[in-house]
């Protein structure tokens, strides 16, 4: 076969994969996990014999009209780089994983085989994103993973947790298509064409005559789906669905589409030296505000969803100092720890019955629980916090490279301005990183109190897939900058000494300095009997995942448990923990910005409605119901009634016709 079309089965073999398995989703159960499993983990071999052929070199182009629409053509268009290569790569890889661990952990769930197609097709839809090469085709896939979202994370729909979250998630990142939908069609006015090819062609010529008000359209979608600052606020709550599909969402999918969409127009933002500026000024606040709130978090999937907010951040930045080497670099060194610790979580929690980590550090010999879940989490958590030679110090060593050559003045792609403020808020963060990597271990597997409940050891789908992903995360980031260099524009992705110091040295003080406040917190609890902890304000959110999988009842997984004294969080942010633990009350502006004026909105539209429309409508209605009634009372079906009453007319007609005639 041509590579043409293998990379058209790539997406479709998903695709087919979800309407068999909806289709034969009652009436042939046991077929649901093959068609599940087995057509994802094809795409992935196909994504891989693409990426072999394309080898870094060329782009493959193909393209076919699909139908006549005027002056600017919509294609069915491919356009392969070595960037899309390799992200189809980690899309197949994450996806499989993802199916395979579902197995276990949803295999007595009613709705797996729903579960399971929304998860086959939401791959599809990314796979489509990252082969596409025309931009209206990338949209359909943009918009069916917004879709899919809505269903995956309300999986648990019975909880008002998971509908919030998905009607959260599905609202904000439509906040910022609508946006995203007129910056492209402003991008193919001024190009003439949807096809991506011609569209670089237009910005290496200077045919874009909005540049910057096209940039920042895009951003709008790219900071909804990437959640970035402001939009990044659904990313959070999505926890409430299930922890396989966390992984799915922050690693490989739907939050890796927009940096993914920077990286492949790159040039059209760095037309705007305006629009890159608010890109790392966008990145800045974004990597630094949510390594704080990691910092602050009691469950564990808060703390990894702020996490990759953080680490998105840092793909944004390096695409502000017009880098798109070192920001894929990071999203496919990110893409395998974040789903590995994803899944390593969910192993976590179904041994500890809950999420929370002050639970867990109550908990002891935890680890002892879950060997395959500690080992591998503890790779990925180096990997996350950068120390050499795991893979994270490699692609976060490039961003902060990147930054750094932008910032001496040593390249021209981006302003200088926005070069510092990435590379100041990248060591910031990478301190932060660090610090609730190590607070994030030390709490679930170094706790002490109580022997950890044992429910039982996971399935092996659940842990073999665990030490799939953890080679990556350690091997993927030292082979990178030295065999992958032509996948990325032919750059050196060889970490700079000075960055490399920098951002090594911070990381590790960082873990220090938790280290110590952990032995110092944990020497003050032990003085304080557990009795003596307040009860934590805010109660019981509800059932724990755990629970649903043992009960196949559903739940979301966010419990309250009395604050822990042993936390390093508290003492390291002082007074800023309770704002960081909340998001520093983002939702809470939002609420009283937007939410609270459109309820008022529709509050008063309301009472127009029933109080002022309706009143008219049903006037409207009394008075012929009036008239009839009168008329009814006329109608006594006796005759002599009628006469008297057509000899009285015919005497006032006569009458009124003889006043006329004198009138006249």
């Amino acid at each position: 076969m041509t590579t043409t079309t293998l990379a058209v089965l790539v997406p479709l073999l998903p695709f087919l994969g979800a309407a068999a398995g909806l289709l034969l989703g009652r009436t042939a159960p046991g077929f649901v996990r093959p068609l599940a499993v087995l057509p994802t983990l094809a795409a992935l071999a196909l994504a891989a014999v693409v990426a072999v052929r394309q080898g870094g070199d060329h782009a493959v182009d193909a393209a076919t009209e699909l139908t006549p629409t005027g002056s600017v053509p919509i294609e069915l268009a491919l356009h392969i780089d070595g960037f899309a290569a390799l992200v189809a790569v980690l899309v197949g890889l994450v996806a499989t994983c993802v199916q395979i661990y579902s197995t276990g952990y949803l295999r007595d769930d009613p709705r797996y085989p729903s579960y399971a197609a929304l998860v086959s097709l939401f791959t599809s839809a990314m796979l489509l994103v990252v082969y596409s090469g025309d931009l209206m085709v990338l949209l359909v896939g943009w918009e069916i993973m917004g879709i899919c979202s809505y269903f995956l994370v309300g999986h648990y729909w019975e909880t008002p947790e998971a509908r919030a979250a998905s009607l959260k998630a599905f609202l904000v990142t439509k906040l910022g298509d609508v946006p995203f939908l007129i910056g492209l069609f402003a991008l193919a006015t001024d190009a003439g064409s949807f096809r991506i090819t011609s569209v670089l062609g237009a910005v290496a010529s200077g045919g874009l005559d909005h540049p910057t008000l096209i940039a920042l359209l895009l951003l709008a979608g790219v900071a909804g789906k990437s959640a970035q600052f402001p939009l990044h606020t659904w990313l959070p709550d999505a926890m409430a669905g299930p922890t396989p599909v966390s992984a799915l969402i922050h690693a490989a999918t739907m939050v890796a589409a927009g940096v993914y969409f920077i990286a492949r127009l790159l040039p059209v933002f760095e037309a705007s030296q305006a629009a890159m500026v608010v890109l790392a000024v966008m990145a800045a606040v974004t990597m630094t505000g949510s390594a704080l709130a990691a910092l602050a978090q009691d469950d564990i999937k808060r703390v990894l969803a702020y996490s990759t907010i953080g680490q998105l951040g840092y793909m944004t930045g390096a695409l502000a100092v017009g880098d798109r080497g070192a920001a894929v670099f990071h999203l496919l060194s990110h893409g395998a720890f974040k789903a590995l610790l994803f899944l390593a979580a969910g192993v976590i929690i179904h041994a500890a019955g809950t999420n929370s980590l002050a639970a867990m550090s109550r908990m002891g010999h935890l680890r002892d629980r879950v060997p395959d879940a500690y080992w591998t989490m503890t790779v990925a958590l180096l990997a996350l916090a950068a120390i050499p030679p795991f893979s994270g110090f490699f692609s976060k060593e490039s961003v902060l490279g990147a930054a750094e050559h932008v910032a001496t003045g040593h390249t021209e792609h981006a302003p200088g301005a926005a070069g510092w403020t990435v590379l100041v808020a990248g060591l910031v963060t990478a301190l932060l990183t660090a610090a609730y990597a190590i607070r994030l271990w030390l709490l679930a597997f170094r706790g002490r109190g109580a022997e950890a409940p044992d429910h039982g050891r996971q399935p092996l789908t659940m842990t073999a897939v665990l030490w799939v992903l953890a080679v990556p995360s350690l091997a993927v980031g030292a082979l990178a900058y030295r065999v992958l260099p032509d996948w990325f524009d032919g750059r050196d992705l060889t970490p700079t000494p000075t960055t490399s110091v920098l951002g090594t040295g911070v990381a590790l003080v960082g873990g220090i300095v938790t280290y110590a406040a952990w032995r110092h917190t944990n020497a003050l609890a032990a003085r304080v009997p557990l009795g003596a902890v307040a009860a934590h304000p805010e109660g019981d959110a509800g059932q724990v995942e755990a629970e649903a999988i043992a009960s196949h009842k559903p739940a979301y997984g966010d419990v309250a448990y009395a604050p822990d004294p042993a936390d390093p969080g508290r003492l390291l942010l002082g007074p800023l923990h309770r704002h960081a633990a909340v998001g520093f009350h983002l939702d809470a502006v939002y609420t009283a910005l937007f939410v609270r004026p459109v309820q008022a909105g529709a509050t008063l539209v309301r009472f127009l409605d029933r109080e002022v429309v309706e009143t008219y409508v049903r006037g409207a209605g009394a008075l012929p119901r009036l008239l009839g009634a009168a008329v009814r009372r006329a109608q006594t079906g006796n005759l002599q009634t009628y006469v008297s009453a057509l000899l009285a007319g015919t005497v006032v007609l006569v009458v009124a016709a003889v006043l006329v005639a004198t009138g006249a």
